[in-house]
């Protein structure tokens, strides 16, 4: 005898069958296409771009064209595929939300702090840069403990590694934040404060633009070195992280981005001569 199946016989067989089991074929179909299926497919890659931010990147107000070395790099990166760049204007804080809404593919020069390794991917470092200052004339720190002294009044920017540096190694000071670090090299410039805590990049192009800020002051015991990464999107297919980091190793390796990075410094009048040692690209 032939039994037909009814309804509750269905519902019931439909109970023990794992969860997930009835995921339709339209919701597979419909799945974004991964970030290394995207730029192959379209020949794009979307990158964030952050005005005013030498040595990274300086868009010329007249044609509207993007120099600078993540510009460099992104160009480099998207040789990989015969791509183009599409340049999408945005903050460094703004990119990682960028990447999160699907609207770029890659955003260069982040510090990759555990808080927003729990938004967005990594990839390995492109460079590892000490920490130093800026300070008034007539002050020249060399160690965290010369700004650690309750009469050293300290500038940083809010929410900066910046501002994290300046806490942890040198809490004595007198620390007072502002809301970007044209505020704190106004404050400098003032004679608000005496030092401001500033990464070696920046720093070098905040002197390179503005040599009466000058030097900038590197500072050890310790040496305080932190990594920048590019940001990607968090997704199970992790191809366009390995193709990225099989670029950098490479370019490093060859000498590529310390080329692009000492061009980019040029960018704000840098010479070779004044990128310390320590400044690894």
């Amino acid at each position: 005898m032939t039994l037909r199946p009814t309804r509750r016989g269905l519902a019931a067989g439909a109970a023990v069958l794992p969860a997930g089991f009835f995921i339709g074929t339209s919701e597979a179909q419909t799945s974004a296409a991964s970030t290394l299926e995207r730029v192959a497919n379209s020949k794009q890659l979307r990158m964030a771009v952050v005005s005013g931010s030498p040595p990274y990147f300086k868009k010329d107000l007249a044609t509207g064209a993007w120099t600078g070395a993540a510009v460099e790099m992104a160009k480099g990166i998207a040789g990989v595929w015969n791509a183009e760049v599409v340049f999408i204007e945005s903050t460094f804080g703004n990119s990682v939300l960028d990447l999160q809404s699907n609207k770029i593919d890659i955003a260069f020069a982040l510090n990759p702090t555990p808080q927003r390794a729990l938004a967005i991917g990594f990839t390995r470092p492109y460079i590892v840069a000490p920490f130093g200052c800026l300070a008034r004339a007539g002050f020249a720190p060399t160690t965290w403990g010369d700004l650690n002294k309750p009469d050293v009044r300290i500038a940083f920017d809010l929410g900066s590694l910046h501002e994290t540096c300046a806490r942890r190694f040198a809490p004595k000071a007198q620390l007072t934040g502002y809301k970007s670090i044209d505020e704190c090299i106004l404050a400098l410039q003032s004679g608000r404060v005496d030092a401001e805590v500033i990464a070696a990049t920046i720093g070098l192009s905040t002197v390179g633009k503005n040599p009466s800020l000058g030097p900038y002051h590197l500072l050890n015991t310790p040496t305080v070195s932190l990594p920048s990464c590019y940001g990607i999107q968090r997704e199970p297919d992790t191809r366009f992280a390995e193709v990225v980091n099989a670029w950098i190793d490479f370019n490093r390796g060859i000498g590529t981005i310390r080329e692009q990075m000492i061009a980019g410094l040029a960018l704000n009048g840098v010479t070779p001569e004044q990128v310390p040692a320590e400044l690894s690209f």
